[in-house]
Parts: structure tokens; sequence; C-alpha cells
């Protein structure tokens, strides 16, 4: 609205606020009612003192003024409101509607509250009634679930005290046998040792005895079969320490989770047997919002679980593992009584073939000596032979000789002269065989005479071979162990 003549600089009135306190305090709670139904304060724009058309149209009140009559267009700002003193007077005053709609407004306001104060005294009650039975109901279940939970921890304690039992047995077993397997495998270095050393001294044969024999064979297979037997033995006992191993880790598992299974009794039964009448309950302010739990049930029933099959795979493993032991102490036992038993047969059977090859040589070197002094007399037979072919040789080389001095045609190609010439040739060829026979007999005593010093040499060498084999060989072979030392026992 526009207003005619000029502002004044005077303090413009505003409504009164609406006291906080609209009931009078009935109790000694009076201090709870205080701002249930708050007013609505004015704006903040209406405490500016700006313009009086700021008030009208924030506190959206129109006060009624008289009507403007035509006669006072044109007036002056003095004759139009002669009657008014004080412009601040006029913008103070309520029309009688305003004080009617105030007192109704009131009115409404007040029966509000008590209808709004009644339904929450009967809303209260009830609420309080419905919370009681059902923090009580609460209480109940949580109770019952803290029983059910002691029961679940006490079973998988049974189970996890069972587990830990048969693991210990388990792993106790397994110990005496790892230890007999270690006892084994220091066993099989005596028969090693054996075998290696009869390998170095049968290295000592000289000559054509040192032949890769069946007993050279059968030693090598011995020497096989003995590190064969410690590399599984070896292997098996690797796998016993590392068994063991797994078996103490189950077993501290289980440890563990007992232990931790105790103290979650221990726990849980005090939280069951806690009641509203205990002594030591307490608050704990924010304990609700801090949520340190890592598990679900299903979880946690899965971890012990997890724990006791583990457990249980690791004591089939282990038990397995203790089957194979044996049965690989009982094989290696019988292989290298199988094979020392082979190693002796054959060094029996060399014996005896070194034996009759010494008693054949000897039989050969008689013969041999025989043959010798005989194409010694060959040869000296050869030799005469050759001697008496010189003389006819002269004589007819002679005759030719002469026969080239013919004169003229004399020098004739008659029969003589080719029989000569035959004859020359004849006896050429005679001395010529006759050398080539004599460098054949002298070849053959020379070989008669090798064979002579291979012989005697042969001699020698099969009497070595025999004392290594019966006496070196055959002496340390006397001593092996039993098979009850080969399995592992005392």
């Amino acid at each position: 609205m526009e207003l005619v003549g000029s502002p004044l600089t005077a303090t413009y009135a505003r409504p009164r606020s609406t006291p906080t306190k609209f009931l009078p305090a009935i109790s000694t709670m009076a201090s709870s009612y205080k701002n249930r139904f708050p007013y609505n304060p004015l704006p903040q724009s209406f405490s500016l003192p700006w313009m009086p058309s700021t008030y009208y149209k924030t506190a959206a009140m129109n006060p009624t003024l008289a009507s403007f009559s035509r006669s006072s267009q044109g007036l002056t700002t003095s004759k139009m409101l002669p009657f008014v003193s004080n412009r601040t007077t006029l913008f103070t005053h309520y029309t009688p509607d305003d004080w009617y709609r105030s007192n109704l407004t009131n009115y409404k306001e007040s029966e509000t509250s008590r209808q709004n104060s009644e339904r929450l005294r009967i809303d209260t009650s009830r609420l309080i009634q419905d919370k009681y039975q059902q923090t009580k109901k609460t209480q109940v279940e949580s109770t019952r679930n803290l029983g059910e939970r002691v029961n679940d921890i006490e079973f998988w304690k049974s189970e996890l005290c069972h587990e830990l039992d048969e693991m210990i047995r388990e792993t106790n077993e397994l110990t005496d046998m790892k230890k007999r397997l270690e006892r084994a495998l220091a066993e099989t270095e005596a028969p090693l040792q054996v075998a290696q050393e009869c390998l170095l001294h049968r290295e000592k044969r000289m000559d054509i005895d040192l032949v890769h024999d069946d007993v050279e064979k059968q030693l090598f297979m011995e020497v096989d079969i003995i590190r064969s037997c410690q590399e599984r033995m070896q292997r098996y006992l690797d796998k016993a320490k590392a068994q063991l191993a797994s078996n103490r880790a189950a077993e501290h598992e289980l440890e563990k989770d007992l232990a931790s299974k105790q103290a979650a009794h221990r726990i849980d039964s005090k939280c069951h047997h806690l009641r509203n009448t205990s002594d030591g309950i307490g608050y704990y302010r924010g304990v609700e919002r801090v949520d340190a739990t890592i598990t679900v049930p299903e979880s946690w029933a899965k971890f012990t679980d997890d724990n006791i099959l583990l457990s249980q795979s690791e004591r089939a493993a282990s038990a397995k593992l203790r089957d194979s032991i044996e049965n690989l102490l009982v094989l290696t036992a019988n292989e290298m009584w199988r094979q020392f038993n082979r190693v002796n047969v054959a060094f029996t059977n060399r014996i005896a073939e070194t034996a009759d090859a010494k008693s054949k040589i000897q039989t050969h070197l008689a013969k041999t000596l025989q043959e010798i002094f005989q194409i010694e007399m060959n040869i000296e037979a050869i030799r005469k032979a050759i001697r008496d072919k010189v003389p006819p040789l002269k004589v007819a080389q002679t005759r030719l000789d002469e026969r080239t001095r013919r004169p003229n045609m004399e020098l004739c190609r008659d029969p003589a002269q080719i029989r000569l010439v035959n004859e020359v040739h004849e006896i050429d060829e005679t001395i010529q065989s006759l050398q080539q026979r004599l460098r054949d007999a002298e070849n053959v005593l020379q070989m008669l005479v090798h064979s002579k010093s291979v012989l005697e040499h042969d001699l020698s060498v099969k009497a070595n071979t025999l004392f290594l084999d019966q006496e070196k060989c055959m002496g340390m072979r006397k001593t092996f162990p039993s098979t009850v030392r080969l399995v592992g026992y005392y």
C-alpha cells in the first residue's frame, strides 16, 4: 500500500510475541512442557525498522482504515488527517475481528493440546507395558540363546577333546615308526660298505680277469638296490618328518581352538547365569555399537569342523604313511636279502669257473711246452733242407753261364738250354718255398712262446682272482644283518 506524506523517524510498533508458557504448571514436571508446542516467531525481516509496509506485508494483517473521501484530493498532508496526533498509535491498534479470531485460536490450541496430552498419556501407558513385555521376552530369548550357545560349545569341546586324544596317539605311533625307519636305514650302511669293498677288491684283478662278469653285475646291482632302499627309506623318513610336523600343526590348531572354546564356554556360562538381580552388572555406554565379532554361527561351526576334518585327514594320512613304512621295511629287507643271496651264488659260480680255468690253463701250458720243442726241431730240419739246395742251384747256374759263351749260330735254344733254365727256376722255387715254410715255422714258434707266456701269466692272474674272490670277498660277506635288524628292530 502507498501512504501519503513522508515517513517519520520513529520506532515502529510490532505485535507482542506469544508467551512461551501458555498453560500454568500443574505438577513438578512443568519443565517437560516447555516448548512442547512452540509458537511461530516472526520472521527476522519484521524486526528491521525500515518501512511500515514491511510490517503489513510480513504479518499479513491489514488494519481497517477510514474510507478515503474524494474531498481530500488535492489537500495537503496536514489537512488529510486533522485528528490524528501520532501515526504510531494508528498502526498498533487491532480490529474486533482480530480480537475474536485470536480468542478462538487460543481456545482451539488449548483443546488440541489437551487432546494430544490425553492421547500421549494413554499411548505412554500402553507403550510402557508393551516395552516391559518386549524387554522381558527379549531377555528370555537372549538367555535361551546363550544356553543353546553353551550347549553348542560343549558339543564342539567334546569333539575337539576326542580328536585331540586320537591325534596325540597317532603322533606317538608315527614317532615310533620313524625311529624304526631310522634304525633300519642305519643298518643298510654295513651291507653297502661290504658290497663296495668287494668291488674295490675285485678292481685288483689283473688283465683278462678284470672282466665285467656276473659277480660284478650282481655287486653293482646290490649297491644299486641298497642305495635305492636307502633313498626310499630317506624319502619316507622325510615324509614321516613332514607328516609329524603336519600332525603337530593340526594338534596345535585343535589345542588352540579347544582353549578358545573353554574361554568362550566360561564367558557364555557366566552370561547365561546373569540375572537382573545379579552382582557385577552395570552400564557400558556404547557397547552395543561396538561390533568386535568376526564370525557368524555358520562360519564359527565350520571353523571348528574344518579343524577336526583337517586333523582327521592328517590322522588318516599318518596311518597310511605308517602302513607304507611298514611295507617298505619288509620289502627292502627282502630285496636286500635276495640280492645278497644272488651275489653269493654268483661268487660261488665264478670261483668254480676260475678254478676250472686255472686247471685248464695248466694243461694247455704243458701241451704248449711240448709243441714248442717239436716246432724247434722242425725249424732246424727246414734250415738243413735249404742248405742242401744250394749246390744244385750253383751247378745249374754255372752251366747256363758257360753256354752263353757259345759262338755265333751255336747259341741255340736247344732242349738242354730249356731244361737248365727250368732247373734253375725249380730250385729257386724250392728254396723260396722252404724259406717261406721256415718263416712260418718261426712264426709258429713265436706264437707258441707267446702262448706259453700268456698261459703262465694267465695262470698267475687266475691264482690272484681266486684269492680275491674266495678269500677276500667271500670272507667279508659271511656277516650280513638279519631280517629283524633290517626292518628296524633291535
